[in-house]
């Protein structure tokens, strides 16, 4: 269903308009949500931030442009989503062996390595947090959603000129945060 038949729908039938928009951006909405919160939350707590953005998402329908309604479910997933886990990455975990959401590991699994490797990229995470507005979403969208420039331009209404500069700019400032950081390593350049 396109964004304008889902648009007519709503103002028709608003609830199963809202039924087909929630049926349609569903999987897209957790995917974001999940890929976000990682292992800082559960899937119960996921979901519950999934009801938040679409809830979110139908307050303010009315408001989005047309023909941009993917970008700013998109962008209000992501805001929800990382408010979310600066929330939950402040809490100490709280889980023990019995737990049935404790995974088990297969034996040719390297937890050290894995560990390392989680806590390089929450680290990562962090940096690009720290670049604030708009320049942690270009990047974030840019290397996470591999998305270009005029893709990116238009969820955060600005020219992909712009966009561009902004995140060339970013990525030496994100640089910087790292070295200081001392949580990596740069072998050769340009790795970043």
């Amino acid at each position: 269903m396109t964004e304008q038949e889902l648009r007519t729908l709503i103002r028709k039938a608003p609830d199963e308009g809202h039924r087909k928009l929630f049926d349609q951006y569903h999987s897209y909405v957790y995917a974001i949500v999940w890929r976000i919160l990682g292992n800082t939350a559960s899937r119960e707590d996921a979901e519950e931030i999934v009801s938040d953005i679409f809830a979110e998402i139908f307050l303010h329908l009315d408001s989005v442009y047309e023909g941009s309604l993917k970008g700013y479910i998109s962008t209000v997933s992501r805001r929800t989503a990382i408010d979310a886990f600066r929330k939950f990455s402040r809490q100490k975990p709280n889980f023990s062996i019995d737990d049935e959401n404790f995974r088990d590991f297969p034996s040719d699994t390297n937890i050290s390595q894995d560990y390392e490797q989680s806590e390089q990229a929450k680290a990562l995470f962090k940096a690009v947090l720290q670049l604030g507005e708009p320049d942690s979403q270009i990047l974030i969208q840019k290397y996470y959603y591999n998305r270009n420039a005029s893709e990116i331009a238009r969820t955060l209404h600005m020219n992909p000129v712009a966009v561009r500069m902004r995140s060339s700019r970013a990525l030496k400032r994100l640089r910087k945060i790292l070295e200081n950081s001392n949580e990596f390593s740069f072998q050769e350049e340009g790795s970043l």
